[in-house]
């Protein structure tokens, strides 16, 4: 045996090709014409010993600017929260850790009701009737979103804020191109959806309003102001939300939301380079049944013990392909669990002391970077933890001041001339639960400096 990870000998080895009547693995490959084969050996580095493999990925790694050595200011989509030390444990048992799609409900009730106490957290988060089991990440679930919303109503026109995230505006566009629809994007006023021209845009052909609260750029939506105009011209409002915003600001379902997604990780999900991450979707109660995905059902036994079972899948893997909602495979459950772990561990108090902490470290945060010299704060509209600061007037280049930034132990701000050119010179800044006061106070000082 020349591989220890590998448990097959040289014996087994000839078993098999006697087997099959070669003598050679060389002789598998006859069929193909020497010709089209490749010769000669590929240029790969050599193999490791395993010693001298783990020195080279520790060095690999050691490059990478992580959140133990710098403080981060960087969010647009993945936060620097806390992780109770809880949350790795508990995912790490190999129950769950190496669990699949819980198609026994007999044998995967642990799975299963893991799942359920996912879907009770974020139906409780955003004011829904229905959550289904998660998705692959908030952008793919706001895609689905207006796929759903495409489907209820027959219509062909999907209006989306340029305040949602760009990645996720992409994934729309990606899955609107394949359903033959029309996207068509709605610009921003001081930071927030621009609602005149909302309301010129929604007609009888709109499915759906697609917007985000907080947004790209932090601030908070007036859901309230929106959701009157497409349910005026019978479409669906569709939201896109940070869940750690929910823990203090009103739920979207109670605002009039018809479909609650986003993404789940600033509740216990590793950064992680940038994923994954977990995915949730929610629905009013008139459209569980075209929701894409997964939901599990609590229900008893015949001794009238709870269990809990796969109640809808909509998916094309198990009804007519025809009348599937979606081809969504698969969702996040271990990462999910992160969440519900998360959210257990702190508590409907914690979690609202958490969020409080966000807002009230992002607004210091606002003051003390908006007197810098040169910097000013872009927007005047609420937000939650993020806000858009411009610099030297807009003709700062982000990137050299994030480069200078970095040498100076901090993980700077988005650069937003990267996918709005009209915000060149302009920094996205996230200020979470993480950031004390001390760094605040030095990444402003950094700035002042990278910015002379």
């Amino acid at each position: 045996m020349t591989h220890r990870y590998l448990p097959m000998t040289e014996r087994d080895r000839a078993q098999m090709l006697e087997t099959v009547g070669i003598h050679s693995i060389e002789e598998l490959f006859a069929d193909i014409p020497a010709q089209v084969r490749f010769q000669g050996e590929l240029q790969i580095p050599q193999a490791m010993t395993e010693p001298g493999l783990l020195r080279h990925m520790r060095k690999l790694s050691g490059k990478n600017a992580d959140f133990d050595r710098y403080a981060s200011f960087l969010g647009a989509g993945i936060y620097d929260h806390h992780l109770p030390v809880v949350i790795n444990h508990v995912i790490s048992r190999s129950e769950f850790y190496t669990a699949y799609t819980p198609y026994q409900p007999e044998i995967s009730q642990g799975e299963l009701q893991a799942i359920f106490e996912f879907q009770s957290y974020i139906c409780e988060l955003t004011g829904m009737a229905v959550a289904n089991a998660s998705m692959y990440d908030g952008s793919t679930a706001l895609a689905e979103a207006g796929a759903l919303a495409h489907g209820a109503t027959k219509r062909r026109k999907l209006v989306v804020s340029r305040a949602v995230h760009p990645e996720a505006r992409s994934i729309v566009r990606t899955t609107a191109k394949g359903l033959n629809l029309e996207v068509v994007e709605v610009g921003c006023v001081n930071g927030v959806t621009d609602l005149e021209q909302v309301k010129s845009l929604v007609d009888g052909d709109t499915a759906a309003v697609i917007v985000q609260s907080p947004n790209f750029f932090g601030s908070i939506e007036d859901l309230a102001a929106i959701e009157p105009v497409i349910h005026g011209a019978g479409g669906l409002l569709v939201v896109s939300s940070n869940p750690m915003s929910l823990g203090l600001i009103e739920a979207p379902g109670r605002l009039g939301a018809d479909i609650v997604v986003g993404d789940a990780q600033p509740f216990g999900i590793a950064a992680s380079l940038g994923g994954p991450t977990c995915g949730y979707f929610a629905v009013a109660d008139k459209w569980m049944r075209r929701m894409p995905g997964r939901i599990v059902g609590q229900t008893v036994d015949r001794d009238g013990k709870r269990g809990f079972v796969l109640t809808l899948q909509a998916r094309e893997q198990h009804i007519r392909r025809e009348k599937a909602t979606s081809n969504i495979c698969s969702n996040q459950a271990l990462l999910a669990l992160c969440a519900s772990v998360y959210l257990s561990t702190m508590g409907k108090q914690g979690l609202l002391d958490v969020a409080g902490l966000n807002v009230q470290k992002a607004h210091y945060a606002a003051r003390v970077l908006g007197a810098v010299e040169g910097v000013d704060v872009a927007y005047s509209s609420p937000f939650f933890n993020e806000f858009v600061l411009k610099l030297n007037g807009g003709a700062a280049n982000v990137a050299e001041v994030n480069g200078k930034l970095l040498e100076a132990g901090f993980i700077g701000g988005y650069d937003l001339g990267r996918e709005y050119p009209e915000l060149a010179g302009h920094m996205l800044v996230a200020v979470t639960e993480q950031r004390s006061r001390e760094d605040i106070d030095q990444f402003a000082a950094s700035l002042k400096e990278a910015l002379v």
